[in-house]
C-alpha cells in the first residue's frame, strides 16, 4: 500500500465515505468488510454514484484502476490514511473515554469550544476502530481543536485509537461496570481505559482529571501535567444544585463562570458540566462564553432526555445502560421531588458472569425507596427475585403503560441499547 499516493487523492478529495447508501459525490470509498457484507461488492457502485475513488482489499474487485486503488486491508488503509492525515494537523486532540457520559462529555466540551474555537467532535458515538479514523478524515485544516469520543470493549483497543489519533489531551468520564465480559472484569476495564492514561504520559500529554474519583489520581500519576476538577480541592470547583428535574452547577475555583442551568437530567452529570468548563477554561475560552454555551446544551438520542406528555414527564434515558449508570439514574430518580414516580427497567448486556448477580443488585436497590410501579424489561431480570411487574420486551412495556392512563407522574425509561426501550413510547 502506498500511503502517499493514497493521501495525496485523500487531499484532492477530501471527504470519506464507507456506506454507499450515504456517499456522495466525490467522496473517497472504502470497501470494508463485516460480519454480514463485503463493501468490495459495492465497490463498482460507488463508482457510478459518483465516487471518486475506491479502495478494495479483493483483486476480482479490481475493476477500474485508474480509479481504484487495492490494498491488503481496506480497514487498515483507512486507519493509516486517518494517521497520515493527523501528522498534518498541528492542533490540540482531545480524547475522550469512560464507562457512562462519553459523548455526553464530548458534546458538552464541543458546545463550550466551539464558543470560540474552529472546533470538530466526533458525530453520535462513531467511537469504534472505524468511526475514529473516520472522525479524523472529516477534519478540515481549518479546524483549530479536534474532540474524538473512543469507545471500548476489550483491551488494547484505546491503545490502538491512540496510535491512530494521536492525543494531546484527554479525559477519561469514569471507570464502572461496562462490556464486563470483553473486558473481563471490572479491574480489566480500568486498564483498557487507563490506556489513554498511558499514551498521554508517555508523550508529553495532558489530561483534565475528576478529583472526586479516587481511582482517577491514582491512574493518572506521573502524567506531565494534570488539570483536575470536581467538588473540592480541584483546580475547577462546582456543586451540583438539583432543585428541578434538570441539573443545575455553581462553579467556582479558578472559574468565573458562575451558575449554569443546564438542560441535563441527573447529578450523575455534574462531572461532565465540570469537565467542559475545565477544558474550555483551559483553553481560554472567554468565562462568559463557557455557561451559556453549556446551558444551551439540549441532549438528544435518548440520552438523559426530558419529554413532556400532557401532564406526565418522561426522562427518557434509553440509549444504553450498565449497572454503575442503572444505579445513578435510579438514586437520582428516587431523590426527585415527584407526586408519582413509575419506572420502566430495560436488562443490561455484556455483563458475562457477572449478569444475574448485577440485575439482583438493581432489584436489592429498587427495593431501599417507594415506587408507584416498576416493570423489568427482558433479559436476566427474568431470572433474579423481585416483586415488581416483568415483561418480555419494551413493546409489551409500552403496552403497559399505555393501559395506566397515568397523569402527573414522572417516568424514567432506561435500558441497554439492544432492549429498545424508546419503543415504550412508540
Amino acid at each position: 500500500m502506498n500511503i502517499e499516493q493514497l493521501y495525496t487523492i485523500y487531499c484532492q478529495h477530501p471527504a470519506v465515505q464507507t456506506d454507499t447508501r450515504k456517499l456522495k459525490a466525490g467522496d473517497i470509498f472504502f470497501a470494508l468488510k463485516g460480519a454480514n457484507f463485503n463493501g468490495n461488492e459495492f465497490a463498482a457502485k460507488a463508482l457510478e454514484q459518483g465516487a471518486a475513488f475506491a479502495v478494495v482489499d479483493e483483486a476480482a474487485y479490481f475493476t477500474v484502476p485508474e480509479k481504484m486503488m487495492l490494498v491488503d486491508d481496506a480497514l487498515e488503509a483507512l486507519q493509516q490514511l486517518a494517521l497520515r492525515h493527523r501528522k498534518e494537523l498541528g492542533i490540540p486532540f482531545i480524547a475522550i473515554t469512560g464507562t457512562n457520559g462519553k459523548t455526553t462529555t464530548k458534546e458538552l466540551v464541543n458546545a463550550a469550544l466551539s464558543s470560540n474555537y474552529k472546533t470538530y467532535a466526533t458525530v453520535g458515538n462513531l467511537n469504534n476502530h472505524i468511526g475514529v479514523p473516520l472522525t479524523i478524515l472529516s477534519i478540515q485544516p481549518d479546524v483549530e481543536i479536534a474532540v474524538i469520543e473512543m469507545g471500548a470493549n476489550h483491551q488494547r483497543e484505546i491503545e490502538a485509537y491512540c496510535k491512530i489519533a494521536l492525543p494531546t489531551h484527554g479525559i477519561i468520564t469514569n471507570i464502572g461496570k461496562a462490556h464486563l465480559e470483553g473486558f473481563g472484569g471490572e479491574e480489566g476495564v480500568k486498564k483498557a481505559k487507563g490506556e489513554l492514561y498511558d499514551f498521554l504520559r508517555s508523550h508529553n500529554g495532558t489530561v483534565f482529571v475528576c478529583n472526586d474519583y479516587g481511582y482517577l489520581v491514582e491512574m493518572s500519576k506521573g502524567i506531565p501535567h494534570i488539570v483536575t476538577y470536581g467538588e473540592k480541592e480541584a483546580d475547577y470547583i462546582g456543586k451540583p444544585v438539583a432543585d428541578t428535574a434538570f441539573l443545575g452547577v455553581q462553579v467556582g475555583g479558578n472559574s468565573q463562570v458562575g451558575f449554569i442551568q443546564t438542560q441535563l437530567v441527573g447529578a450523575y452529570n455534574f462531572p461532565n458540566v465540570m469537565a467542559a468548563v475545565t477544558v474550555a477554561s483551559y483553553f481560554k475560552v472567554p468565562q462568559s462564553k463557557i455557561g451559556p454555551a453549556i446551558a444551551a446544551y439540549v441532549p438528544s438520542n435518548n440520552r438523559s432526555q426530558v419529554i413532556k406528555q400532557g401532564s406526565n414527564t418522561i426522562i427518557m434515558d434509553a440509549y444504553n445502560a450498565n449497572p454503575s449508570s442503572m444505579r445513578a439514574a435510579i438514586d437520582n430518580f428516587a431523590g426527585l421531588q415527584a407526586t408519582r414516580k413509575v419506572l420502566l427497567l430495560g436488562a443490561m448486556m455484556e455483563l458475562g458472569d457477572d449478569s444475574i448477580k448485577e440485575h439482583q443488585a438493581l432489584v436489592d436497590l429498587l427495593q431501599r425507596h417507594h415506587w408507584d410501579a416498576v416493570v423489568l424489561v427482558g433479559g436476566d431480570f427474568k431470572k433474579v427475585q423481585h416483586p415488581y411487574i416483568f415483561l418480555e420486551d419494551a413493546l409489551e412495556a409500552g403496552k403497559w403503560l399505555q393501559q395506566q392512563q397515568l397523569t402527573d407522574t414522572h417516568i424514567l425509561v432506561k435500558g441497554s441499547r439492544s432492549t429498545g426501550m424508546e419503543r415504550v413510547l412508540a
